[in-house]
């Protein structure tokens, strides 16, 4: 299974100091492995906390796409993903698609829906 995370996912998590890949192992009892797509790279310039973010990316496998298409719709061309994000545009197209969703609740804690 792959969790994909997203680019507000990400600044959201370090902006309030969320554990992703401790919290990940809580809720997630399956065999995962954490990527994001090559263009969520790009998306992360110009972004507040934008040096932390790539820091934290090194630890994370990339996912090689054509740059052709938007970050979401390169997120639901994948097969098999659970896909944590903040934003809500994107929440409505996954959940259509019944893909499930890990969101950031109180702050503090993620949540898989």
């Amino acid at each position: 299974m792959k969790v994909i995370l997203d680019t507000d996912f990400i600044i959201m998590s370090l902006k309030y100091k969320v554990d992703i890949l401790t919290n990940l192992r809580t809720i997630l009892n399956i065999k995962y492995k954490v990527y994001i797509i090559d263009k969520t790279i790009k998306e992360l310039e110009n972004k507040p906390l934008e040096k932390l973010a790539k820091l934290f990316i090194k630890k994370i496998n990339i996912i090689k796409t054509k740059q052709d298409k938007t970050v979401d719709n390169l997120i639901l061309e994948q097969k098999n993903i659970i896909v944590a994000t903040q934003d809500k545009a994107l929440k409505e197209k996954l959940k259509k698609a019944k893909i499930q969703i890990i969101t950031i609740r109180q702050k503090k804690y993620l949540k898989l829906f």
